[in-house]
This record gives C-alpha cells, structure tokens and sequence, in this order.
C-alpha cells in the first residue's frame, strides 16, 4: 500500500467512523435523552434526506467550479466539528433540530468530495478505487464497536445516565480531525473550472429524465422511490429498537450489517450474471421483506437469532437493490447522461423517497405507543407489507432483460 492510498484510507475511514458513530443511535438518543416523539425523529432523520437535496448544488456550483475539493472537504468537517459540538451540548429538541440540520447540509456534500479527492489521485479508479472505500466500511463498524464495546453507551443504564451524547462529542472530534487533515491531502483542483455554467437540470440530474419514457426504467424508478419508505424505517426504529427490548451491546451488533454490506458486495456480480437483474432486485427487496419479518417476531432472549438475521440481511438489502440499481441506470443511460442518471436516483431515493419514508416511519411508530412503550411488532409489520407490495408490483410489471455488469 503506497503512501497515497494509506493517506486516502484514513481520510475515508474518518468520513463513515463520524457519520457511523452518531446517525446509528440518533434515534435511541433523541427518544430517551431528549424525549423525542416519533414525529420529531421522522424530522430529524429526515436532514439527511435535505442534505441529499441541497448537496448538488454545493458541489455542482461550487466544488467543481472555483476551489480544491480538498479545502471545501476541510471547511465543511470543521463547520461540521462546531454543529456536532452544539448537538452535544442541547437538552431539548428545539434547540438540537437547527444544528442536526445544519450539519446533514454540511456533512452530505462531502460524501462526493471524498470520492473525487480520491478520484483525483487515480489512474484505474475501477480497480483502485474499491480498495479505499472499504476503509470508510471499516470505519462505521469501529464506530459502532467502540460505542459498545469500549465505552458502552449504548448500555440500558448508561442510556439512562444520558452518556448516549457523547458520541456526539466523540464525532465532533473526529470532525475536527478529518478537517484539518483534508488540508494536508494531495490537492484536487476543480473539475470544471473556466467551463460553462452547468444548468440547474443537469445539477439535479434533470437531463435524465428522458429515460422515464422506456417503461422498463419507469418502474424501476418508481419502485425505488416507493422502496425508501420501509428503508427509513431501519435507519430511524432499529437502534431505539434494539435497545427498547434489551437487546445488550445493540450499536456493536449491528455493524453485522456493515460486515454483511462488504461480504455480499463481493457476490454480487455472481447474481448479476447468473440470475439477471430484476431476479437480484427482486432478491433485494424480498430481504427487506425478510427482515422486518424478523424483527416483528424477535425478542432479546429466544428470539434474538432472529434479529440478528434480519441485521445480517442489510448486505442483500443494500447491495442487492441499490447497487445493483446503480448498475442498471449506468447500463441504460447513455455516456451523455449517465452522472446525471445517477444524479437523478440519488435524489429521488435518498432525497424525496426517504424523506417521506422518515415522515411515515415517524406517523407510524408514534400511532403504535402503549403505556410509554412502543408496540414493535405492529411498527415492523407495516414496512414488512409496504415492501412486500413494492416486490408484487415489480414482479408484475418489470420486464427482464439483460444489462452489462463491467461497473460490478
């Protein structure tokens, strides 16, 4: 491993240790700490999906236009450090919403620019780019394993002592680490300085519009929208919900996840060719269907091997759908369009998909509260029907073909 790959090794690992060592226990913070109702969290979790929306501009007019991408990575970390500090220091949601959100708007934008720092230093991203982002894997698993098992944050009593927050201070700090070390990276000059104003519809990834008119893409499109509503639900409910049932050491087991997202990334080609794509997507959204299952009829004692499987299932529901997604709007999108293609599946998806999807998860889970306690079974039940619908309409109505997996 050369000097260079070791110095963009770390700057990603710090990228997903900060955003893996926070956003996993957001929701068992805001619901015990701050006594957030399901709603407030839907609101919370739902900067993420603001930051999506408003991250093409920052990088679009921006980042590729007048300065390094590795400064405005610096800058960003650090305006970062400071929200993360404040987000420690709240003691009530009306106080603790601004900064979240102010740092989701900072924080998603440099989820592209690491990419293009380390982009930037390439000769075969293909084959040299994989290599460095599996770090960033690396980083979110030891976030989760050092809240759990190095500190125990995550503990029933430690909860209940509001130490939770101070993974709030352990990120603040990675922040400010990360920030002043993205200075000392190789520099990236911008893309496209001195070209055009790029318009605001190749910004959003508008121009690929056009692909909606094949009927097949259509309803991968809508099918992808409708499967980031249950998608929210994971990302708001499983920590608070792990820890709600006594489930121990909760934020460390569910890095099986993360392990899971690596291991089945490697088999994923092997689907691809072997199945096609609508059997993989179909795979992908038949294991969301699977683990919520899981989680409806689990418990923290005889039933705990069950939501370890729906944990361990985030690697085919990941990487079978959403990668695989990605493979097959790059395979049908013409050389002209394809950044804007995927332009236009991430805002759709991580943008307006789960922003209603953390809206609905948080309707849901505050209309299922008896007696302070939350009915789980009854919360989980309604994504596990919500995807199991998606994977009847795409069963129906899309038709296989073949696609091209050179970007596997």
């Amino acid at each position: 491993m050369n000097t260079i790959t070791i110095r963009l090794s770390i700057m990603m690992f710090l990228q997903f240790f900060i955003w893996g060592g926070w956003f996993v226990t957001l929701g068992t913070f805001l619901g015990s700490t701050l006594g957030a109702s399901g709603s407030e969290m839907g609101m919370a979790f739902s900067t993420q999906s603001w930051g999506a929306i408003i991250a093409p501009f920052i990088i679009g007019l921006i980042a590729d236009r007048f300065f390094n991408a590795e400064r405005i990575l610096g800058l960003l970390h650090l305006a970062g450090a400071a929200l993360m500090y404040m987000m420690f220091v709240s003691t009530d949601f009306a106080a603790f919403y601004p900064y979240v959100l102010g740092y989701m708007i900072a924080y998603m934008p440099t989820l592209a620019l690491v990419n293009s720092v380390s982009f930037g230093q390439m000769k075969d991203p293909s084959k040299e780019f994989g290599k460095i982002r599996v770090w960033g894997t690396i980083g979110w698993i030891v976030a989760g394993l050092v809240i759990s098992y190095v500190f125990s944050w995550d503990s029933q009593q430690a909860i209940a002592d509001g130490m939770l927050r101070n993974t709030f201070l352990m990120c603040a700090i990675a922040s400010l680490a990360l920030g002043i070390y993205s200075f000392t990276l190789p520099a990236t000059p911008p893309a496209a300085k001195g070209e055009k104003s790029t318009g605001l519809s190749q910004l959003l990834g508008l121009d690929a519009l056009a692909l909606l008119k094949d009927r097949n893409f259509l309803i991968f499109f809508v099918s992808s929208v409708l499967i980031c509503i249950p998608l929210a639900f994971y990302y708001q409910n499983a920590n608070p919900f792990l820890t709600e049932i006594g489930v121990e050491n909760a934020t460390g087991k569910m890095t099986l996840g993360q392990v899971s997202e690596v291991l089945f990334m490697l088999a994923l080609p092997i689907f691809l060719n072997r199945f096609g794509i609508k059997v993989t997507l179909l795979l992908g959204m038949g294991a969301w269907v699977l683990r919520y299952a899981l989680f409806a009829f689990g418990d923290a004692d005889s039933g705990l091997f069950l939501l370890i499987i729906g944990i361990a299932l985030h690697g085919i529901c990941y990487d079978f759908f959403f990668v695989s997604g990605q493979i097959y709007t790059n395979a049908k999108a013409n050389e002209q369009i394809k950044s804007a293609a995927q332009g236009l599946i991430t805002l759709a998806t991580y943008g307006v998909g789960m922003l209603v999807g953390f809206w609905v998860a948080g309707q849901i889970t505050d209309n299922y509260v008896l007696g302070g306690a939350h009915d789980w079974q009854q919360i989980w039940l309604f994504p596990a029907g919500f995807a199991a619908a998606v994977l009847v309409l795409f069963l129906i109505v899309f038709k296989a073909e073949e696609v091209k997996t050179d970007d596997v």
